[in-house]
């Protein structure tokens, strides 16, 4: 269980040396994101309704001028306290950049899918009885039942060929497959041009994290499990790897979306782009989009980390009120970067004043 325990800002460490400005720019996107873009109250309580006035002010000269006061006059701050010493965990997700063909030809058949139009979200108001709370997806059949989609072999086995459905294709399974995990990926055309691809959707199976497969299978050492040492395991034993990451049932589609400004990540959850070092990916059922966090973590590429993050994207294995992934940037240095990201972290929420969240409230789960 987790409590909210108000901390002074001048007694938050590494809160003045901080780059609020930076900080400040990836908060004000919201005030920007498209006509209609509603965001979810995560169950902490930070109202989306609480937010909203504070994206537009975060655009004005006044907060411009004074990043650090901005944050300090409009918010309270309020470290997440776990009981028995619990502390928070981050991890570092990136953007990959894959080569990938417009048509399929012998050396590029691994398929990017759009969102099939038979699927649909589950809700309360239309999930099946017997059926988990975890699904958050389905198929649904041509007399408007609601079936579970086919799972990741099954898409592989060619469940949506024929569909019309393919954005583009790839030459590794691997890179799709991390793409998946990421939720996003720069695709570079071999014939010239890029796009983007981000989440739209998934097949509604849990998520399976493969690193803890082999873990478990003694196969990689749990000391130095990482991206990069899952794939180099996966290219090491080719004829294992694509029914291990099958053993994922979890499936993401994606919609495509254009590449503005090199400098911007994706377009992810929150329908904003992420910012490199600033965004941070969060249990969705708990936080809500735009909710400014500061993530301190023992240990970030070799050194503390220290920032002031903004709640933009989620992910299926990002679950408990201290639990981040904090986004690197597009690229293979970036992604060097993300695969050696795993430190205990400690989180403050940025609560606006406005709200008055009662001290030493708790938190599940």
């Amino acid at each position: 269980m987790w409590r909210l325990r108000p901390l002074p800002f001048d007694a938050l460490s590494g809160w003045a040396e901080d780059d609020h400005a930076a900080a400040l720019r990836t908060f004000s996107r919201h005030a920007n994101r498209p006509a209609g873009e509603s965001y979810r109250c995560g169950t902490i309580g930070i109202t989306p309704e609480s937010l909203e006035p504070l994206f537009e002010r975060a655009t004005e000269p006044a907060a411009l001028a004074d990043p650090r006061g901005f944050f300090e006059a409009h918010f309270d701050c309020c470290a997440l306290v776990g009981s028995d010493r619990e502390r928070g965990f981050v991890t570092a997700f990136y953007e990959p950049r894959i080569g990938v063909s417009r048509t399929r030809t012998e050396r590029f058949r691994e398929p990017f899918y759009r969102r099939p139009d038979d699927l649909v979200p589950v809700t309360s108001e239309n999930r099946p009885s017997g059926w988990d709370e975890a699904w958050r997806f389905a198929r649904r059949a041509a007399d408007g039942t609601l079936l579970h989609y086919p799972d990741r072999a099954a898409i592989d086995a060619g469940w949506l060929e024929g569909r019309g459905l393919e954005i583009a294709w790839a030459e590794d399974p691997v890179d799709v497959f991390f793409a998946h995990v990421q939720g996003a990926a720069r695709l570079e055309f071999v014939d010239g041009g890029e796009t983007r691809v981000t989440y739209d959707g998934k097949n509604g199976h849990a998520f399976t994290a493969i690193g803890r497969l082999l873990v478990d299978r003694g196969e990689i050492d749990p000391t130095s499990v990482s991206m990069t040492a899952i794939r180099r395991w996966l290219a090491d034993h080719p004829g294992e790897a694509r029914q291990v990451m099958q053993e994922n049932r979890s499936y993401i589609f994606f919609r495509e979306t254009s590449v503005a400004d090199e400098a911007d990540g994706p377009v992810a959850a929150a329908k904003v782009p992420l910012t490199a070092n600033r965004s941070l990916a969060v249990d969705r059922l708990l936080h809500t989009f735009g909710s400014p966090v500061f993530v301190t973590a023992d240990r970030v590429n070799g050194r503390p980390w220290r920032r002031l993050m903004i709640a933009q994207d989620t992910g299926s294995a990002i679950v408990g009120p201290a639990r981040g992934d904090l986004f690197m940037g597009s690229g293979d240095e970036a992604g060097a970067r993300a695969a050696a990201v795993r430190s205990a972290a400690d989180f403050c929420l940025l609560v606006p004043k406005s709200l008055h969240l009662p001290a030493g409230m708790e938190i599940g789960p």
